[in-house]
């Protein structure tokens, strides 16, 4: 395998994860206007993304041995394939439906449940989150084998941007574009980028698993609890897969409704609402062009507290507006400042924790950074559905993200000492202090 400059490899890489992601720019669009349009009900809407993330929850960790076991190119290139299907199958749902859904414009009159849609988007969520949990493990575990360990905040960075710029710039107008056409079409498009990104995986050169033996008859328990007493053992790790979680929890509690918020509050249509997104793609890209130099000027502890501080005043800021362009605004700023947690955080894990577990220990950090989102989507969506007998509707959806400054503002006060860029440059310099 390439690992002299960023290499073939690594470009290879960054092209599949662009194309990847402006497929799912386009489905960033395409799913929550087409969950909307199947159920008005925010409790229902907010169990589609749930589950979708709860196998991170239930399948984080055996998706870690898996990797560690196997070519994690191979992994890759299954998933990106099956996730093709789905979305296809989810394509083919919509075709067959359309005559009963209402148009994009009218999308936020009360319309009655289309159960059998809403069951098909339930069940390709859920697993569609499988196979997600698998894939991503497997692609961040692949990112250090292709460049070299001083590459790697470099690397990642402008990984971010290339997401950036597809998932939140291109991709949302073209979804509504798209939409525009036909609603089921966004998915088919989606479908294909998979199944070009599964083709472009495959060509990597090399052996891409874990070059530490292990016997074959260790079990998935055993190799489990290797990854769990390693990140357990690493106190800096452990605190920030735990405060990860909880700011995934916080930002979660927002994100179930947020279409409702979107088209209630906001008043987007489809393609105001993909102009929302290119938020992300500006805020993305100038987090990952600019974050590793703001990360070396102030401190990476400093950096992480300006994130932590910053995420709970921008989602305050958020609930209290009606203007769709200070949303844009905001979100911009909170895309920056989360894909500058990343640039941090990501690339310290990547060159601190040993290759032979490296897919055990990532699993284990994203079942607690990523394990808490659907538990919070579920909460948003309760809290939406009570509140909504106390107020108006329109200030139920805004009661989720005061909900989510207030714990957001109690994180960053627990988290303010436990990630200082003393500790964090300490790490780096050490490498791995646990012995298994």
């Amino acid at each position: 395998m390439l690992k002299e400059g960023l290499g073939i490899s690594y470009w290879k890489l960054w092209s599949a994860t662009a194309i990847s992601n402006l497929g799912d720019g386009v489905s960033v669009v395409a799913y929550p206007w087409l969950a909307s349009a199947t159920t008005r009900s925010p409790l229902l809407i907010a169990l589609v993304p749930l589950a979708q993330r709860l196998p991170w929850l239930i399948f984080t960790l055996p998706a870690g041995v898996i990797t560690d076991r196997y070519d994690r190119r191979k992994i890759i290139v299954l998933m990106d394939f099956l996730r093709g299907i789905l979305t296809a199958v989810v394509g083919i749902g919509v075709y067959l439906n359309s005559s009963h859904l209402p148009s994009i414009e009218n999308v936020t009159r009360n319309h009655p449940t289309q159960l059998g849609l809403y069951l098909l988007l339930v069940i390709t969520a859920l697993l569609f989150g499988f196979m997600e949990v698998l894939r991503d493990n497997s692609a961040q575990t692949l990112m250090p084998s292709v460049v070299r360990d001083e590459q790697l905040e470099k690397a990642n960075g402008r990984m971010w941007s290339a997401e950036s710029l597809t998932n939140n710039f291109i991709g949302p107008p073209l979804g509504s574009l798209f939409l525009g056409i036909a609603m089921a079409l966004p998915f088919f498009v989606d479908a294909g980028t998979f199944f070009f990104c599964a083709g472009l995986i495959a060509t990597l050169a090399g052996t891409f698993r874990s070059s530490k033996a292990r016997p074959q008859q260790t079990s998935f328990r055993m190799e489990i609890k290797e990854g769990v007493k390693w990140l357990w053992g690493h106190q800096l790790l452990r605190s920030m897969a735990i405060i990860l979680g909880l700011l995934n929890f916080c930002g979660s509690i927002t994100g179930a409704i947020y279409i409702l918020f979107a088209q209630e509050v906001l008043h987007t249509s489809v393609f105001v609402f993909a102009i929302l997104g290119t938020a992300g793609a500006v805020g993305g890209m100038l987090g990952g062009i600019v974050g590793p130099k703001v990360a070396a000027k102030i401190g990476s502890g400093r950096a992480i507290a300006m994130t932590l501080i910053g995420l709970p005043i921008l989602t305050l800021l958020t609930g209290l507006t009606s203007s769709w362009r200070v949303v844009w605004l905001l979100t911009a700023v909170e895309t920056f400042l989360s894909v500058l947690w990343n640039v941090i955080t990501v690339s310290l894990r990547q060159s601190i924790i040993p290759i032979a577990l490296l897919g055990r220990v990532n699993s284990v950090y994203r079942m607690l950074a990523w394990g808490t989102i659907p538990l919070a989507t579920l909460l948003g969506g309760l809290l939406v559905t009570v509140n909504a007998h106390f107020m108006s509707r329109e200030w139920a959806l805004r009661s989720t993200f005061f909900v989510a400054a207030a714990l957001g503002a109690a994180l960053f006060f627990y988290a303010l000492p436990k990630l200082t860029t003393r500790k964090i440059e300490a790490a780096r310099l050490t490498g791995v202090p646990p012995t298994i």
